[in-house]
């Protein structure tokens, strides 16, 4: 962790351990991604090198700081609703970002944030120039102007003006973490080849998953992840239905949440395969997660865009066949590349149904040797190889 504390700052005096303050909006286990999946994993394994404090929305009952796994957790704003009519909302990021300010009263050595929903970066970064410290954002996907006009749903001023700001935010940190090599390459488009961005990715549980038996009860699709618009989990339910017009009675587990969820599931009513997909909320610790990912045959991810696929780097580890896509701002599939059961595809309906099938007349499921030669690549991303990688940029 940092070797030169700022004067006047945090440090321990006991210990000497740096004191790191993490700024993140969502923690796990109430809210479910990739990036609450990161700090869960990563912050306790660097608690002995640093004090560790989250400052996030209460997402608990009880008193606003609690301490778990060696990580104290600080509630610095009231628990605001994450989305509006499916987007991410305005409001909770603009009320996130003032109850920011509130680290003007802490102690610290390093301040380090998560670059989702942008806005209270702006904030912490009259923080850090204040406290004279570092900061430090890790950055997971880079949108652009494109993305902005899709994802708002309107052209014109208002996609200019969030990638605007976007664009702006990069500039804020002292140094950035980029969870994935494809996320590094976009900020240099944007920032230059000479800027501070260092590539820590993200990881999994390697002896957790080789440690997990199937679940009881298979499935021939499985699909994880928060149910989003841009994750395209409407296209499997519609690969799942033209399949039973093929007469491939084929099944589905859905694992997951989010805004899309009442409407996915009408929509699978409305397609007449509702006794055939199944919708899975209840998934409460990651070996019960592991445990369905290989009682299933095939593992598909079709979002349109991820800044790296963790739950795709799960299903790999658990040695199923990993279908995805091709779409450009889909991360995942440079993962899915470098698997030996791993399947590339156009993202039209056609393309994917096809490959479905296909995938589906091969011998799916786990395979025998998970974890073997030809995926040792595997090991970079367990956790304790991750942590290590992080704690060495904090000692920079």
């Amino acid at each position: 962790m940092p070797g030169r504390p700022v004067p006047g700052t945090g440090t321990d005096p006991v210990s000497q351990r740096p004191v790191v303050a993490v700024v993140c909006d969502v923690i796990y286990p109430y809210s479910r991604g990739g990036r609450e999946l990161r700090n869960q994993e990563l912050l306790p394994r660097l608690a002995g090198r640093a004090d560790l404090h989250v400052f996030t929305m209460q997402w608990w009952d009880g008193p606003p700081v609690r301490r778990e796994g060696g990580v104290t957790y600080h509630a610095i704003s009231r628990l605001h609703p994450l989305y509006r009519h499916g987007r991410r909302s305005a409001r909770q990021a603009a009320w996130f970002a003032l109850a920011s300010l509130r680290l003007l009263g802490r102690r610290f050595d390093v301040l380090e944030a998560d670059q989702i929903p942008y806005v209270q970066l702006f904030v912490l970064r009259l923080v850090a120039t204040v406290k004279r410290t570092t900061f430090t954002v890790t950055w997971h996907e880079v949108w652009g102007r494109s993305y902005w006009r899709e994802y708002l749903g309107r052209a014109g001023w208002a996609a200019w003006a969030a990638w605007a700001v976007e664009r702006l935010a990069m500039r804020l940190p002292d140094m950035i973490i980029a969870a994935s090599p494809q996320t590094a390459e976009r900020l240099r488009e944007v920032l230059g080849a000479s800027a501070p961005i260092t590539t820590v990715p993200n990881g999994i549980d390697l002896a957790a998953i080789h440690a997990a038996y199937p679940d009881a009860d298979p499935a021939d699709l499985v699909v994880v992840g928060r149910l989003i618009e841009h994750k395209r989990v409407g296209m499997v339910l519609d690969v799942v239905a033209r399949l039973h017009a093929q007469g491939l009675r084929t099944t589905c587990r859905i694992i997951g949440d989010g805004p899309e969820r009442a409407a996915l599931e009408q929509q699978a009513h409305a397609l007449g395969i509702a006794p055939w997909v199944e919708f899975r909320i209840d998934v409460g610790e990651q070996k019960e997660l592991y445990a369905l990912l290989k009682s299933a045959r095939l593992f598909v991810s079709l979002s349109v865009r991820e800044g790296f696929g963790m739950a795709v780097l799960e299903a790999i580890a658990c040695g199923l066949p990993v279908l995805t896509t091709s779409a450009p701002d889909n991360h995942a599939q440079h993962l899915v590349r470098d698997y030996s059961r791993g399947t590339v595809c156009e993202p039209g309906l056609d393309t994917v149904t096809a490959a479905v099938r296909g995938l589906l007349a091969g011998p799916g499921g786990p395979a025998p040797d998970t974890g073997g030669p030809a995926d040792s690549w595997l090991a970079s991303y367990d956790w304790p190889a991750v942590a290590e990688k992080l704690a060495g940029v904090y000692a920079q």
